[in-house]
């Protein structure tokens, strides 16, 4: 085993990826492959799944894919029971699933906001909840982590009801990470800012947005760059993290929006 390998511990693991199917969801599954973890991907489109788990079995390790709509609490506890048997068990939980819906507050009807809050919030209650009651009743200890966003911290102008359901994700984590913390069983999560994703790939104008916007990093980020940091979530490298929402934004959260640089001041006589 080499040193990378032994410091990450992921080794023999087994992971479920929810979401797993493309973009951030396929970044961090094949990273749980590449360091030595048998993954289950499950994914909406089973035709993702199967894609992604086919990758995974060209390092070598087990895959089993999985299709099933998270926002349907049957089928949800169906698939993770189906992926807890072809695993043999649980150590790790990832979940990127989530979804804005973009309509000012004076157009979001009822449903709306319930659709948003299904796909970026009670999903994961149902999720989390039926993982972690597999790890216990294993006595095994684990890790998990999903998605937030930063529009879970600062206002979210035409999409209330994701900002909303965010800020509420990044509130369950810690509650989990407290009710579960005896069980050794950690959770987090991350934080993304702007990502070029297949749902939204970059453009030239999006580049240029970006480029000429307040973002420190003058870029948009990467699944990669969200994969990496849920890897450093689940893996050994964060063993005394619990409970925290990692912001990955390429410095949005830490910048102001006045920043003086762009304000030409006139000399007084």
């Amino acid at each position: 085993m080499d040193f990378v390998t032994e410091l990450l511990g992921l080794s023999g693991k087994k992971a479920l990826v929810i979401g797993g199917g493309q973009g951030m969801g396929e970044s961090i599954a094949t990273l749980l492959a590449r360091a030595g973890a048998d993954v289950a991907v499950l994914d909406l489109e089973r035709d993702r799944a199967e894609r992604v788990a086919a990758k995974i079995a060209a390092y070598g390790i087990k895959s089993h894919p999985f299709a099933a709509d998270m926002l349907d609490p049957d089928k949800a506890v169906a698939a993770i029971g189906e992926a807890e048997k072809s695993l043999g068990g649980f150590d790790v939980l990832v979940s990127i699933v989530g979804q804005a819906l973009f309509k000012p507050i004076l157009e979001m009807t009822l449903d709306d906001w319930d659709f948003d809050h299904r796909r970026n919030l009670r999903y994961f209650f149902v999720a989390g909840r039926e993982v972690a009651a597999s790890m216990i009743r294993r006595g095994k200890p684990g890790a998990m982590a999903c998605v937030a966003s930063a529009d879970g911290l600062f206002g979210a102008i035409h999409h209330a009801s994701y900002g909303a359901a965010k800020a509420g994700l990044m509130h369950l984590v810690k509650t989990m990470a407290l009710e579960w913390a005896p069980h050794e069983i950690r959770v987090n999560a991350v934080a993304p800012g702007t990502i070029n994703t297949p749902r939204l790939p970059e453009t030239p104008a999006s580049r240029r947005f970006v480029a000429d916007s307040l973002l420190p990093m003058k870029r948009a980020g990467v699944p990669d760059d969200i994969g990496k940091a849920l890897l450093f979530l689940v893996s050994n490298m964060s063993p005394y993290v619990t409970g925290q929402t990692l912001f990955v934004d390429g410095g949005w959260n830490a910048a102001n929006l006045f920043d003086p640089r762009k304000v030409e001041l006139k000399k007084s006589n």
